[in-house]
Formats: C-alpha cells, sequence, structure tokens
C-alpha cells in the first residue's frame, strides 16, 4: 500500500511517501515542510513528490495525518487537504495523535506519558497503555501546570516522554524522562499503516481535528 502522511501540526512540519506491505514498511521519501506556509507550500511539495518517485495522485492507496493537538491553521491545512485526495480517490485515513506519536517513541510496554508544551503555561497530556509496542489511549487532557504535577506524582510508575525541554524541566523531579526529537511524518505514516491495516480508518466526512483545547473565538464567545 503506497501511503501519503502529513503533519502540519507544529512549527515545522513534513510529508512523507511510503509503502506498506504484509512483513514490511519502506520510507520511499521524507520532505520537510517549514512552519507558517503550509497553505501555500504543501500541494506544491506533494506534486513534486510524487513526480520524483513517478507516481501520480490515484496511485497513493492510504492516508496518514496528525489531528492534533497543534496550531489550529495548521491541522485545518493538513486535514483539508487530505480529505480534499481522499474524498475524491476514495481512500481510506488513519489520524494520528501527536501525543500518541510521542507515545510511541517508548521502549518499553506499560504506563506511559507524552507531554508537549501547549503554551500559555499549560501542557497537553497524553496516557498510554503500550502493548507489543503499541499505545492504547486511556486519556488525552489539556492541564496546568499544576495539573501536570499532580499527575506526575499519581503517575510515578510510569515513562514520561516529551520533545519539549519545558516539560522535560517540569518533570525532572518526578519521573523517568525520555526526551526525543519531534515526531516527523515518516513515523505518523508507521502508526496509520498500522491503523490501515487493521481497517482503524475514518470517514473523509468525520474527519476532524483533536485541538484538545478550545479556540479564542470559542473561548470568548462563551465567556
Amino acid at each position: 500500500m503506497l501511503i501519503l502522511s502529513v503533519d502540519t501540526s507544529g512549527r515545522q512540519g513534513s510529508l512523507a511517501l511510503t509503502r506498506g506491505g504484509p512483513d514490511s514498511f519502506d520510507l520511499l521519501e521524507l520532505v520537510p515542510l517549514a512552519g507558517g506556509m503550509y497553505s501555500a507550500s504543501l500541494i506544491p511539495e506533494l506534486v513534486s513528490l510524487l513526480t520524483r518517485h513517478r507516481f501520480q495522485k490515484k496511485d497513493l492507496e492510504g492516508f496518514a495525518v496528525v489531528s492534533g493537538p497543534g496550531s489550529f491553521t495548521g491541522l485545518r491545512v493538513g486535514l483539508a487537504a487530505v480529505k480534499g485526495l481522499a474524498e475524491i480517490l476514495q481512500r481510506p485515513i488513519a489520524t494520528v495523535s501527536m501525543l500518541e506519536a510521542v507515545a510511541a517513541q517508548t521502549n518499553r510496554d506499560g504506563s506511559v506519558l507524552a507531554a508537549m508544551d501547549a503554551g500559555r503555561k499549560e501542557i497537553f497530556a497524553g496516557e498510554y497503555s503500550v502493548q507489543a509496542g503499541e499505545p492504547g489511549l486511556v486519556r488525552e487532557s489539556l492541564l496546568t501546570q499544576a495539573q501536570f504535577s499532580e499527575l506526575l506524582e499519581a503517575k510515578r510508575g510510569a515513562e514520561l516522554i516529551t520533545p519539549d525541554i519545558v516539560v522535560a524541566e517540569l518533570a525532572v523531579a518526578h519521573l523517568q524522562i525520555r526526551q526525543i526529537e519531534w515526531p516527523d511524518a515518516g513515523k505518523i505514516a508507521r502508526l496509520g499503516w498500522n491503523k490501515l491495516r487493521k481497517g482503524q480508518t475514518v470517514t473523509t466526512e468525520a474527519l476532524e481535528a483533536n485541538y484538545i483545547r478550545r479556540s479564542d473565538a470559542e473561548i470568548f464567545a462563551t465567556s
């Protein structure tokens, strides 16, 4: 299965073209995307990527896309592109949480916390139970730093994985910490491939962003 993976959730994003088989998974190419330029660069970079490998859009057989949490604008760009392509081509979509991708970087089974700096002195936190290297979601939430400290105390036996130095510094007194590089679209594609082959997909109609945090417009509208 030829899979296109898209991540436009953060300050830097990426595209990945991969091929998954029954017993294999190959990264054909990873293309970085500059943050703040997603709407202008995503489709041209995709066209160039397919051209370099002598593929056409119709050759794509599945999609993996980061659904959140992250930038409101960035997520909308990536999800809209995948939704449009999947609807035209009638191809399956697997969504991947960036927190899930962070948790998947563990090298052990058991309780794992994935955390990212959400700004505004808040933390995106994901609680996962990892079995055979696959993270199963327990809960994802947006926490204040005080609430995050309480979670760390309650999860003393867990491993914390984070790509953010800010989060690592907050947690250093509580848990075993593994600081990692941000997962790119290649790692997203591998998680997506596992979901695609298991039939864990979403329809184009159901494809939505998982912001976790409400937008400022929503907050002000209800305040």
